[in-house]
């Protein structure tokens, strides 16, 4: 019988590939993969919040949140995108001299501020289209609470959250190059991704869609009163750079270092020195 996996070792062989491809891509490219990344990962946000912004059991909410957020990353992994916390898994190549740094930051740099673009283009559609006056408007004072939420949080906050985010995003992808049919990509995708919706975990492009959202959402004087939230702790544009650039940080430590540095130290680091034996 075939073997439908990779086995752990030759995950990080695909890992390198993958970051050699996304490294050779043009501009043009990295630009337009990166809006569809943004706009994936923003549609999961949307019927994340649709789906539980009714259920008033706090875990089930969550739960229900988590169950559907994973949508975004299916769509990025089957259908290819260029999403900037997964691409943090870069770092495999370029520490194993497959890659060079300076292409890698382009990269991480015009991914990253493209989807931030695809993020407000799906921020923007969904407002105009009527979504947060669901449920008369509370969805709309959701989306503002949830944003102000996390535009409130401190520095260190924000950063372990967004390590621990990462961490379970790069496993999904790191799990998914294992895979070698749609059905167990998926799998292998939702069970980290709902894990860190559940638990509330910072992911730099998802915020980029909240955020954002809750400022057009602010724009409407009954989404702001279902939101009980006061005038001056609204999100702001301020308040947006405060969570993104430790999130950002986070994600980076989380995707680069816990995860694609790890597994390149275990499977493809070789000592200059010469091992001794340690068998009798």
């Amino acid at each position: 019988m075939e073997n439908n996996m990779l086995k752990p070792n030759e995950i990080c062989n695909a890992a390198v590939g993958a970051g050699c491809s996304k490294a050779a891509l043009k501009t043009y490219q990295q630009a337009v993969l990166g809006i569809l990344a943004g706009a994936f990962i923003a549609c999961g946000g949307v019927v994340s919040a649709v789906a539980s912004h009714g259920i008033t059991n706090v875990g089930v909410s969550k739960f229900v949140g988590g169950a559907v957020f994973p949508v975004g990353l299916i769509l990025v992994v089957i259908c290819g995108a260029e999403l900037f916390t997964g691409n943090c898994l870069m770092v495999v190549p370029l520490v194993g001299k497959e890659v060079t740094l300076k292409p890698m930051i382009k990269n991480w740099i015009v991914v990253y501020i493209f989807n931030f673009i695809g993020s407000v283009i799906v921020a923007f559609l969904v407002f105009e289209s009527g979504t947060f006056g669901m449920s008369s408007g509370k969805l709309g004072g959701t989306v503002i609470k949830v944003a102000s939420t996390k535009a409130s949080l401190s520095f260190g906050t924000a950063f372990c959250s967004g390590i621990m985010c990462n961490f379970l995003v790069c496993l999904a992808v790191w799990g998914a190059f294992a895979a070698k049919d749609i059905i167990s990509k998926i799998v292998i995708i939702w069970f980290p991704i709902m894990t860190f919706v559940t638990c509330g975990f910072e992911h730099s492009v998802a915020n980029m869609y909240f955020l954002t959202a809750g400022l057009f959402a602010k724009s409407n004087p009954s989404f702001v009163a279902a939101s009980g939230i006061s005038q001056d702790k609204i999100v702001s544009a301020a308040g947006i750079v405060h969570n993104l650039i430790p999130v950002t940080l986070g994600n980076i430590v989380g995707g680069s270092i816990f995860v694609g540095l790890a597994y390149f130290v275990v499977y493809k680091y070789k000592s200059s020195k010469p091992k001794e034996s340690v068998c009798k």
